[in-house]
C-alpha cells in the first residue's frame, strides 16, 4: 500500500522568498528548494509547480517513519500550522537538502579535478612534442 505525503513550505529567507517541497513515499523522503525570488501569488506559486514539476531537482531519499493521515480537530490543525509557521522548515527537509548540497559539491570536486587531469595531460603531451621537435632539429 502507498501512503503519499507531500508539502510545499514558502518562507521569506534574506533577501527571497524560498519554497520547500517536501514528499514522502512509504518510507523515503525527498526534499526540493525553490527560490522565487520576489514574493509569489497562490496563482504563481500553482502555475509554477504544474509547468517545472519535471524539472525539480528532488534531494536523495532518506528513510523516515509513515506520516499517518488522521481525522483531527480543526482548532488543533489550526494551531498546529501556527506552530510549523513559526518554526519554519523541518529539521528532516534540511536534512535532505544538506545531504542533496555534499551530493553536489562531490560532483563538482569530481568534474573539476577530471578537468584538471586533462590539462595536465594536455600540456604534459604538448611539452613532449616540443621536445621531439627540438631533438629533430625543427
Amino acid at each position: 500500500m502507498d501512503n503519499c505525503f507531500s508539502k510545499l513550505t514558502v518562507y521569506f529567507e534574506g533577501p527571497f522568498w524560498v519554497g520547500v517541497y517536501e514528499r514522502q513515499l512509504d518510507s523515503r523522503y525527498e526534499a526540493c528548494k525553490i527560490i522565487f525570488g520576489s514574493e509569489p501569488k497562490d496563482c504563481e506559486v500553482y502555475d509554477f509547480i504544474l509547468k517545472n514539476w519535471s524539472k525539480l531537482k528532488f534531494s536523495p531519499s532518506i528513510q523516515c517513519c509513515l506520516h499517518k493521515e488522521t481525522k483531527a480537530n480543526p482548532k488543533r490543525v489550526q494551531r498546529l500550522i501556527r506552530k510549523e509557521l513559526q518554526q519554519g522548515v523541518g529539521t528532516k527537509a534540511q536534512q535532505a537538502l544538506k545531504l542533496q548540497q555534499e551530493q553536489k559539491i562531490q560532483e563538482r570536486k569530481a568534474y573539476n579535478k577530471k578537468k584538471c587531469q586533462d590539462a595536465d595531460e594536455k600540456r604534459y603531451a604538448l611539452k613532449q612534442k616540443k621536445r621531439k621537435a627540438k631533438h629533430r632539429g625543427r
